[in-house]
């Protein structure tokens, strides 16, 4: 067959990046994820294995197991991805804020060539932009949250005011509507940003409208998650969201 007449646009494919990514067994968010990443960046996922609970503090206990983290990161390493992600944020913070270290010297161990949790990228957003008092939401029970407030406690970040929806289970399923009017409820004058925990909770096309509406920056779950792994990549997030615009590289602050 003679190819000679067939007008393709580049020598390609495009040259492929990938991201690793453990995410929880309950994650339905797969979609959102893929908004965050630039066409060259490919997302390869493992996921932690089914554990029949709810959302709680003991899900998230489980799904942070360190044996079943260095497994799922062993099940992407065969891709080549630059870096590989823990993509949870309760089981990132339940235990604390040398458990969420240990979690990425565990994928690390593992041989990924770098490692990013996402409350570990919470924490790296907060220490750039400077912020020292935050508002909360989250989908959890009461005793979760309360665990969010410790960690952040930890990072020397005072939770100036929270909310939470409760929820067990479905959490992919809660409406915008619903998310919005929670978020707008949980800020507080004095917060200088307010977080929205949880990789399962949907908030792409909500974050503009409302740092308009808030006039500070919403930071989101799997939105900190992609920024701090591309920025390992030395790749702008794509998306919403004014606060990641004009941050350092980290070239330049390591």
């Amino acid at each position: 067959m003679d190819l000679s007449s067939l007008d393709l646009p580049f020598e390609g494919p495009l040259a492929q990046r990938g991201i690793g990514v453990i995410a929880p067994f309950d994650l339905a968010l797969e979609r959102e994820l893929w908004r965050w990443i630039p066409v060259e960046v490919s997302l390869h996922l493992a996921r932690t294995p089914y554990e029949p609970v709810p959302v709680s503090m003991e899900m998230a206990d489980l799904v942070s197991n360190v044996q079943h983290v260095a497994a799922a990161t062993r099940d992407v390493l065969h891709v080549e991805p630059e870096v590989v992600a823990y993509l949870c944020t309760s089981g990132s913070f339940v235990k604390g804020v040398d458990a969420e270290r240990e979690l990425r010297k565990v994928i690390c161990d593992a041989g990924a060539p770098d490692a990013v949790t996402t409350s570990g990228a919470l924490a790296e957003a907060l220490h750039h932009l400077g912020i020292g008092r935050v508002s909360v939401l989250t989908p959890y029970d009461s005793d979760l949250t309360a665990k969010l407030h410790e960690f952040l406690a930890e990072l020397d970040v005072e939770t100036v005011s929270s909310d939470h929806l409760g929820l067990g289970g479905g959490i992919w399923r809660v409406s915008y509507r619903t998310i919005a009017e929670h978020i707008i409820a949980a800020d507080h004058p004095d917060a200088e940003a307010v977080f929205v925990s949880c990789t399962n909770l949907p908030t792409f096309d909500l974050i503009d409208p409302l740092e308009n509406m808030l006039g500070k920056p919403v930071l989101t779950a799997n939105q900190l998650t992609m920024w701090a792994c591309l920025d390992r990549m030395g790749l702008p997030i794509v998306g919403p969201g004014s606060w990641h615009h004009g941050m350092p590289d980290r070239a330049t602050t390591e």
